[in-house]
């Protein structure tokens, strides 16, 4: 152990005297992303000696309260920092029983993972707290194959990243979560507006229930990209919707027999309004759509009218309110099944049709660059094949991609290229996103999983499934050998 110290307390002395300034642009990228390989490792070496000390019971004979106190004494590091640890050394260390033997991790994958230095303390909390929101009553398989994916997941995405696929994963998990059910819904429904301010502001609070999010998302989608109704621009598009006529005495009765509070009604004024306008079609097209909710589920979920669906813009109904909102006049629902629609429309055309969009709505769902969570109301239809390029528009050869992300596709430093991924690979048809060489010395291909999490669940219980005949038979030879019964100890 001296030997190695003495080498890291070298390495680091020499990695702070080395000149820099005679290095390529390149090679300051890669001396980061080694250094962060290195530091992130000796996390997992401090979660040794952590629990090293601890099985020892230092702390204790130190007269500290608690290893955390241990640390903060021992290392002049905060509380906050020390907890950290701690928790780190919880979750990934390994840690013996009384007889000596070495116990699983309790986040294996993840520690597997930060041995490797590809993640870091933050991924670690971020797969943490998602792991313990997961319901006890969910099966272990299933919660061992959440943490292999968040693990995956996070060792080529970034630590907020991974939080953001965890509360999609939760929501697979436990499609109906913390929700309240319909009646609580309707009871704790309201919007308020406040009084106005000084600068003529007003502050608006409340709650909406699932079917007003879903109406309000595209419609704000539609109005507040960049460009859209900007009143220091007088060319800037803008939108506007006549009110139908109100017949007052019908009003008044109406008024008569109204129990609801103020918030109330503003709330169910609000639902109305929103009906009316996405029923209009005042507001065009949005990116070759009509602007509406679209939601998407499977035929499955509305046989069992069960489950939550979801919507272009992200979101997610439940199921009994995604069928109530397609009674209404306008096509709110778009419902496909597990094979899509098989559109070949080649054409040659620059831009994607409305059947292939939708098409690529329920397939994808979102933008296809590895870490975006755009969802597909904010998404473009991408060429995979640039069209300069000659590349058809062809829903073979079309995906969705965010502007931000869209913008990504290029041939200069920088630039990511996509590809159809070829049968054989872990995921034929899907869109691949080869990141640059900074990102990835050795640019290899990746998919966006952010918005299949389903897939990943079932592909990981596959896996596992799998893996289960070959570890019985290796523990039943085992058994035999020692000389038992053929049973697993």
């Amino acid at each position: 152990m001296e030997d190695h110290l003495a080498s890291l307390d070298a390495a680091v002395e020499g990695l702070l005297a080395a000149p820099l300034a005679g290095l390529s642009d390149a090679e300051v990228v890669e001396a980061l992303q080694r250094m962060e390989v290195s530091l992130r490792k000796a996390s997992a070496a401090g979660h040794r000696v952590i629990v090293e000390s601890v099985e020892r019971s230092i702390p204790a004979t130190l007269a500290c309260r608690s290893v955390n106190e241990f640390l903060v004494q021992s290392l002049r590091i905060s509380s906050a920092d020390a907890a950290r640890r701690v928790r780190g050394a919880i979750k990934t260390g390994t840690w013996h029983t009384a007889s000596g033997e070495a116990l699983d991790a309790a986040l294996p994958t993840t520690a597997a993972a930060v041995r490797d230095g590809v993640i870091g303390p933050d991924h670690v909390a971020a797969i943490a707290r998602t792991m313990r929101q997961i319901p006890c009553s969910t099966p272990t398989e299933e919660v061992d194959a959440a943490e292999q994916i968040l693990a995956d997941a996070a060792r080529s995405t970034t630590p907020d990243d991974v939080t953001k696929i965890g509360v999609r994963l939760l929501a697979h998990l436990d499609p109906d979560g913390k929700a309240p059910d319909e009646r609580d819904r309707k009871r704790r429904r309201g919007l308020r507006l406040g009084r106005q301010g000084t600068d003529l502001m007003t502050p608006v609070s409340g709650l909406l229930d699932p079917q007003t999010r879903a109406l309000l998302e595209p419609v704000l989608a539609k109005l507040a990209r960049p460009g859209m109704n900007n009143p220091d621009d007088p060319e800037s598009p803008s939108g506007d919707v006549d009110s139908p006529a109100v017949d007052r005495d019908a009003l008044a009765k109406a008024a008569a027999r109204d129990t609801r509070s103020a918030v109330q009604r503003n709330h169910d004024a609000l639902k109305a309004a929103l009906h009316h306008f996405l029923s209009s079609g005042v507001l065009g097209s949005h990116r070759g759509l009509p602007v509406t909710a679209i939601v998407t589920m499977t035929i499955d979920q509305v046989e069992t009218a069960a489950g939550v669906a979801t919507t272009a813009t992200g979101g997610t109904v439940p199921v009994g309110d995604a069928l109530r909102m397609a009674e209404r006049a306008h096509p709110v629902l778009a419902l496909f099944d597990h094979h899509g629609r098989p559109l070949h429309l080649g054409r040659r055309r620059r831009l994607a049709s409305p059947d292939q969009r939708l098409a690529l709505i329920a397939a994808s769902r979102g933008c296809t660059r590895p870490g975006c969570d755009a969802p597909a109301s904010l998404s473009a239809v991408h060429h995979i094949t640039e069209w300069r390029e000659g590349g058809a528009t062809d829903i073979t050869n079309e995906d969705l991609a965010c502007d931000s992300c869209h913008a990504l596709v290029h041939d200069g430093p920088g630039g990511w290229t996509t590809r159809v991924a070829p049968p054989g690979s872990p995921h034929p048809g899907r869109t691949e996103w080869i990141p640059p060489p900074h990102i990835d010395p050795a640019r290899k291909p990746r998919v966006n999983h952010r918005h299949h999490l389903g897939d990943l669940v079932a592909g990981a219980l596959a896996r596992r499934r799998a893996r289960q005949p070959a570890e019985l038979r290796r523990g039943r030879v085992t058994n035999d050998a020692a000389g038992g019964d053929g049973e697993i100890p």
